[in-house]
């Protein structure tokens, strides 16, 4: 019988031999999962592994179907066209193979270790066939790690072959540079790569430690050390860690003594204490920061008889019964350190928690030892006593050298040499008083005003200057809150208080209704309307005028005239009445511009027209017209426009 079946025979009895080498024959396993998805694949092999050919295409049939395209109409099919081209480069961008795996590296040196184990993960670029190994960091190893080989073409031997994707599985050793790496496992993009390109995996390793490391991260024997108390134990727990108090040492019942703040350290690791002083800028004091250095301080010491020297230099342990602990110290107590008693007030939290946690102590309100501030006396400012401006005489109550009250510049310099003037009448019982005339002027850059009365000749009273300029305030005002008289208080009928005489405003200056005009938006609506109805009269009377015709022209000396008179009239304060130009074109019933000298006399008798000054009778020889008749409209120039 041979090893063999034999070939070509027919399958007929005889002809047939048994073959001893077959040992297994089950059926081959058609089912299968790929990439997760479940598939049933064609048997390549029969029972007992033998190859079939049933079912199984050429290589030719193969690639004749690779490039025929199916048709549905009958005939020939047509020749599919290739495939697009894509480049390694493209396809396979940013798909790295990753491998783990270990080298071994002897210690030849080392007493403890005689060699080291260093777990890599080799990187495989399909981009470009490159290939880099990595060694994890490790802090404190010692060892220089990151990238042990850089991305390059790594030589497979010497025949100037590099290696493959192909060449790279689990549990293989590949040589790299004279190091030798064991594979001992891969990723699971790696593991679907390399299963989807046919190639069948080893199973993986398990990762191997460096034994020396395992040694290092085996717990420390804990020992105990069998007395009670143990000076290096406390060193080793508590060591940097303080106790901080705050305190107030109070020397005040010595001749200059005082509040001095200190902080009391408490050393938790040997027991000690320290003083140090809080120094403060400018406290007169040399700046010495410590006041008791750091020592352990008796709290209570043996009494030594008589004979025993009272000056020494230190204190022995024998002659300690006491020494100060942590204990000894809590807020809101005083504590006596070499003599000196010491109020703590204060501590920090790391001090609050430990007596919490040591002693289960919570109470650590903190003391105010704040001085409480002396009572503030409440500065009343005297009644003014009626000398002066209210303003200058406060600064006396502010300084001992009174300064002047600081003035608006800006608004000086703005409404510099701006008065608004008004015709008052004063509002008296007295008869004589009552054809009394005043002008009332209005300084827009310091808000004072004066008031003055024109002299009239035999009249009994003597005029000038009847209040000087200064700031009027209005009835029911008080000293501590003054509201003076402002421009928008001033309209025809209004009636004026100064210092407790009244005054009735009975007309206004053109000036002041230009001035109203130009800033409306500081003026009342109803002051605005009431000005324009007492000046609509004058307005219409200057309109008349204008058409009125002239029939010879004026001449030079007649407007050098009337300017000197325009100024005469401003240097004694005149106001002229407004009623004036109305009241001669009435009187000028035929619209000539003459009137008779008798009515012409009359009218400037009645508005006060002071015609017996010589500079009034130089205006009307010039504007007379033959013997008895006047040209009222050119004596009228001189008091169309009266400028401050």
């Amino acid at each position: 019988m041979s090893s063999q079946p034999v070939q070509g025979l027919p399958i007929l009895p005889g002809s047939t031999f048994r073959d001893p080498t077959k040992t297994s024959f089950h059926r081959s396993q058609t089912l299968g999962y790929k990439n997760g998805f479940a598939f049933k694949q064609t048997p390549t092999v029969g029972i007992g592994g033998t190859r079939l050919y049933v079912n199984q295409l050429s290589q030719a049939e193969l690639d004749e179907l690779a490039n025929k395209r199916p048709t549905l109409t009958y005939g020939q099919p047509k020749q599919a066209p290739p495939s697009d081209f894509i480049p390694a480069h493209v396809a396979f961008d940013k798909k790295v193979l990753k491998f783990d795996g270990y080298f071994q590296e002897d210690v030849p040196i080392s007493t403890e270790e005689h060699f080291r184990i260093r777990q890599v993960g080799i990187y495989y670029y399909l981009e470009d066939d490159s290939m880099s190994v990595m060694e994890p960091i490790v802090e404190n190893s010692g060892i220089p790690q990151g990238k042990l080989i850089k991305r390059q073409r790594l030589p497979k031997n010497d025949c100037g072959d590099h290696y493959h994707w192909k060449d790279l599985n689990r549990g293989i050793n590949i040589t790299i540079y004279g190091k030798t790496f064991r594979i001992v496992d891969c990723d699971a993009f790696t593991e679907t790569f390399l299963q989807s390109q046919g190639i069948e995996l080893n199973p993986p390793e398990k990762m191997i430690f460096d034994p020396y490391t395992e040694l290092r991260n085996m717990p420390l024997r804990m020992y105990i050390t069998p007395s009670d108390f143990d000076q290096l134990k406390q060193f080793l727990t508590f060591d940097k860690k303080v106790l901080r108090f705050y305190a107030i040492w109070d020397d005040t019942v010595n001749m200059f003594g005082e509040n001095r703040c200190f902080i009391i350290h408490y050393y938790l690791a040997d027991d000690t204490v320290e003083v140090r002083e809080v120094h403060e800028r400018n406290n007169g004091r040399d700046p010495f920061p410590v006041l008791i250095k750091r020592q352990r301080l008796p709290k209570r010491i043996v009494e030594n008889k008589g004979t025993f020297p009272s000056c020494v230099l230190e204190i022995s342990d024998q002659e300690v019964l006491e020494w100060f602990t942590a204990k000894d110290f809590a807020v809101g107590k005083s504590t006596t350190l070499l003599g000196r008693s010491f109020f703590i007030y204060n501590c920090d939290e790391f001090t609050r928690q430990y007596y919490q946690d040591k002693f289960g102590i919570t109470d650590f309100q903190p003391v105010d030892i704040k001085k409480q501030p002396p009572e503030e006396i409440k500065q009343v400012i005297p009644p003014y006593n009626g000398y002066g401006f209210l303003e200058d005489s406060l600064q006396n109550c502010f300084s001992l050298v009174p300064q002047p009250p600081r003035k608006n510049i800006i608004r000086m310099l703005e409404n510099d040499r701006k008065v608004l003037r008004y015709a008052v009448r004063l509002e008296s019982p007295r008869p004589e008083d009552e054809k009394r005339q005043f002008v009332l002027s209005y300084c827009l850059a310091t808000d004072m005003i004066s008031i003055y009365e024109p002299p009239v000749r035999n009249s009994g009273i003597i005029g000038g200057k009847y209040l000087g300029k200064t700031r009027v305030p209005k009835p029911g005002s008080s000293t501590e809150n003054p509201v003076y008289y402002e421009p928008s208080d001033f309209v025809v009928g209004a009636m004026v208080e100064v210092f407790g005489h009244r005054f009735i405003i009975v007309d206004v200056d053109e000036y002041v209704m230009n001035y109203i005009e130009e800033n409306l938006e500081s003026f009342p609506a109803a002051v605005v309307e009431s000005m324009r109805n007492h000046f609509a009269p004058r307005r219409a009377a200057k309109e008349a005028l204008k058409k009125i015709p002239s029939h010879e022209s004026y001449t030079q000396e007649l407007d050098a005239l009337i300017e000197q008179i325009q100024e005469h009239m401003r240097r004694h304060n005149y106001l002229p009445d407004s009623n004036m130009h109305a009241a001669f074109l009435e009187l000028d019933k035929n619209g000539t511009g003459l009137l008779n000298k008798g009515e012409f006399c009359a009218l400037c008798d009645h508005f006060k027209v002071p015609i017996d000054d010589p500079i009034f009778q130089q205006l009307i020889e010039l504007c007379s017209h033959g013997e008895d008749q006047i040209k009222y409209p050119s004596f009228l120039k001189a008091f169309q426009c009266q400028l401050p």
